[in-house]
């Protein structure tokens, strides 16, 4: 893997949907606050290559603040330039992502590309051999996660069942409030379940 030595941050992210994501793993915390960003606003490379099951490039991300503006507002704001995001995925198993970014805007070499599909597919193959092993030995696979959103999981059913409307639609209404207080959904998820915000607040 020594190519992709240029490559500055990495995110390992598990994804389930829009509402279930895990950060297995963030080699710093502003790349973390970059995931964070991403799960917020629902959209960035990692979105769309988990949707779509093929590798998002995006050697430039200030090119693409029409296509993703919540998420490449948040990317440039930590530092961040350039992401590379590659699906975890078996056949028709997708498991999460693997994102690579860089500071500075460029592009991949084919090199770089190859060995960081490569990353995905090892990581891809852990990932799934842990799952069994969990499973052969009677127990869930719970791995040990870099930034975990059960808080939000949590005040997204206790909005939902408070304010009788779907769980789609109460995570909605936190990712806009997020969205408009220029926070973190997990944040705001927090505020919620410590009563910091009143349901009032996001009951429109």
């Amino acid at each position: 893997m020594e190519t992709l030595e240029h490559v500055d941050a990495a995110i390992l992210a598990l994804r389930g949907g829009a509402r279930s994501e895990e950060v297995l793993g963030a080699s710093d915390s502003w790349v973390a606050d970059l995931a964070e960003r991403q799960y917020t606003v629902g959209e960035g490379p990692g979105v769309e290559a988990f949707t779509t099951g093929s590798p998002v490039l995006v050697p430039d991300i200030v090119v693409e603040q029409v296509r993703w503006p919540g998420f490449a507002q948040g990317a440039l704001a930590v530092g961040a330039a350039a992401v590379f995001a590659f699906p975890l995925q078996y056949g028709a198993i997708r498991l999460g992502t693997l994102e690579l970014v860089r500071r500075r805007p460029g592009g991949l070499a084919s090199a770089e590309r190859r060995d960081a599909a490569l990353a995905a597919d090892l990581a891809t193959a852990a990932l799934l051999r842990q799952t069994r092993e969990a499973e052969e030995d009677g127990h869930e696979f719970a791995p040990r996660l870099a930034t975990s959103y059960q808080d939000v999981n949590v005040a997204t059913g206790m909005l939902a069942a408070q304010l009788h409307i779907s769980l789609d639609d109460a995570f909605a209404r936190l990712r806009a409030h997020a969205f408009g207080q220029n926070r973190s959904v997990l944040d705001v998820a927090r505020d919620v379940l410590e009563r910091r915000i009143a349901l009032e607040e996001l009951a429109e």
